[in-house]
């Protein structure tokens, strides 16, 4: 390890440990995970990880025990804690869709409306948001903590329960019924706010978070490369659906030029033979790693 400046970097124990780690290995990093050991090794010597909980992060790095961190909006809002969202960073553990908080019944439940839960009991493990979204509503309920399992609960141990879904399959699984949606939750890389007065500091977090985000937005592109007769350059050009604008230039044949574009993975098997039928020729299809702006 080095002696000099060193960053705190806590990552997601959990349900988001696989996801981080694979996009900091597609951005440059390494981290590997020894057994019982909470220490995780990282091939960049100016970098000690440490993994932590999602739940706990944001309190981790607010105190100033981690530098920096990744965790979802929803336990800052939940701990409340006093920390600086850097980026935001739509991945989970399935997808890139943002993860819901929701309040959910048994299938069979009366219940409608939030405002038919009065006096009944709800389960989560969310005590603080869903406490807060049931003030905003007005309605006075026994909020108790859920320790896990929170969707077999209802409605022996509680009458609703409000839990965090990213398909829904387990809560179809449970029958149980969505009735509100309370929060939209995605990953955040967290700063401590004394760390963002260090220089140094911050110039490392910002280099981890290009790195991060030119990974995440390169993601189901790919960049594709033709020879174009000059000729049929304006009809190719109308063709291609670039990023931005497609890189047009020339060849030692003057009647031919070269073009290079990125696009979505998925447009490339309708877009190839319709850039062949328009003249392309020497069409190269190839993956890209980092997009940076």
């Amino acid at each position: 390890m080095a002696t000099g400046n060193i960053l705190k970097l806590g990552i997601p124990a959990g349900s988001l440990q696989d996801a981080t780690i694979e996009l900091f290995r597609r951005s440059g990093f390494t981290i590997t995970v020894e057994k019982r050991s909470y220490f995780p090794s990282i091939d960049d010597e100016e970098i000690e990880c440490m993994l932590i909980r999602a739940q706990e992060m944001a309190r981790y790095v607010e105190n100033g025990v981690l530098d920096a961190g990744l965790t979802g909006h929803d336990w800052i809002e939940e701990t409340g804690a006093d920390v600086e969202e850097v980026a935001e960073l739509r991945f989970s553990k399935v997808s890139r869709r943002p993860v819901r908080w929701v309040l959910c019944v048994p299938e069979n439940s009366p219940v409608q409306t939030v405002e038919d839960l009065r006096g009944k009991r709800i389960a989560t493990e969310a005590v603080g948001l869903t406490k807060r979204y049931l003030a905003r509503h007005g309605v006075d309920a026994i909020v108790e903590f859920s320790w896990g399992a929170t969707e077999v609960k209802p409605p022996k141990l509680a009458d609703a329960i409000v839990e965090v879904t990213e398909t829904g399959s387990s809560l179809r699984a449970n029958n149980l019924r969505i009735v509100d949606e309370i929060l939209q939750s995605t990953t955040r890389f967290i700063a401590n706010k004394k760390a963002l007065t260090d220089p140094w500091k911050v110039k490392k977090i910002n280099d981890i978070v290009i790195m991060l985000k030119a990974t995440m937005a390169a993601e189901g592109m790919v960049a594709m490369m033709m020879n174009v007769p000059k000729a049929r350059l304006e009809e190719i050009l109308k063709i291609i659906p670039a990023l931005q604008k497609p890189t047009v230039a020339p060849l030692s044949d003057p009647d031919w030029l070269d073009v290079t574009t990125i696009i979505n993975q998925d447009m490339a098997r309708t877009l190839i033979p319709q850039l062949k039928a328009a003249g392309a020729r020497g069409i190269i299809e190839y993956a890209i790693t980092k997009i940076i702006d």
